[in-house]
């Protein structure tokens, strides 16, 4: 079942491909009908939506491959591998937004055909909204980093559009054509924010970060009511893993428990807690309460 999931979710990478293609198309118009930088940078910034949507597609793919014996955890992974790709791609294009835009800032050129180039904009930007609203929705439903990078990217770049337009309108109206540079570098440095976001959030999960607060509360809620029973847990440890998350702990347990008493313990503290989180991995280790030697490790909690 699990497996499965991920197969299923490259229709969406396919989906901001053809959104990406169609928008390139439609911005490069806009451009050579009006000579406008802001609508340039906002194409250069859609060949970026391209680059990343066939990264995402590959990443999805990878992460549908079952575990194997050299990667005992699976391919998950592989999608902060995608958003990092993701983010750096941003930071690309908000360099290469810069860079067209400050000679116009210092040589500004009159703009042309401005009402159908703006009406270009419009639609290339509502495809982006729609894509990006359905791939967000996507990536929440069955936790895909990869697809919510994805839709972060493309409302960025509706922004970047919506920006632009409101640029050249301006430009249109008052006549100031260095307007059109300066929105393209205040455009450039708002998508440089959400490139950086994207940086750290793959870096946090390809160094092993643990559960968000929130899921780690909820484990530990989870697991209180059995020190009733004389049970003691610590050492308890998390790390995200994109759509998978993993969790390991130590049990205590009175010395005179049996194995079989122990391992059903396990058992139902495993299964209490994937019946809040289904997605978790779990792994407890039992250890007899009366021996010294099981808090050696208890500095290991990271709650």
């Amino acid at each position: 079942m699990r497996t499965s999931q991920p197969i299923r979710l490259t229709r969406f990478a396919w989906l901001s491909i053809g959104a990406a293609i169609i928008t390139i198309l439609l911005k490069l118009l806009a451009y050579w009908l009006t000579n406008s930088v802001g609508f340039l940078s906002d194409a250069l910034e859609s060949f970026v939506n391209l680059a990343t949507a066939i990264v995402a597609l590959g990443a999805l793919s990878i992460a549908a491959k079952p575990a194997d014996d050299e990667y005992s955890y699976g391919y998950s992974k592989v999608e902060y591998f995608s958003s990092g790709f993701e983010g750096g791609m941003i930071l690309l294009a908000a360099g290469t937004i810069a860079v067209t835009a400050i000679p116009r800032l210092i040589n500004p050129q009159p703009l042309e055909q401005v009402g159908i180039g703006l009406v270009i904009s419009v639609i290339a930007s509502l495809v982006n909204f729609v894509v990006a609203r359905v791939l967000m929705n996507a990536g929440r439903k069955y936790n895909s980093l990869t697809l919510e990078s994805d839709a972060k990217h493309l409302m960025t770049d509706v922004f970047t559009t919506v920006g632009v337009i409101a640029g050249v309108a301006l430009v249109a109206i008052t006549g100031w054509e260095r307007l059109d540079p300066i929105i393209a570098l205040l455009v450039a440095a708002n998508i440089l924010v959400t490139g950086i976001k994207l940086l750290r959030h793959a870096g946090h999960g390809l160094m092993d970060a643990s559960l968000p607060d929130v899921q780690v509360s909820e484990i530990q809620k989870t697991i209180q009511p059995y020190t009733e029973q004389g049970v003691q847990f610590h050492a308890l440890r998390t790390r995200s893993s994109a759509a998978r998350g993993y969790v390991s702990m130590h049990a205590l347990v009175p010395g005179n428990w049996s194995v079989k008493q122990a391992h059903d313990l396990a058992e139902i503290v495993e299964q209490d807690i994937r019946q809040k989180e289904p997605q978790l991995s779990i792994f407890i280790h039992i250890e007899p309460i009366e021996d010294p030697v099981s808090f050696q490790d208890i500095d290991l909690n990271r709650s």
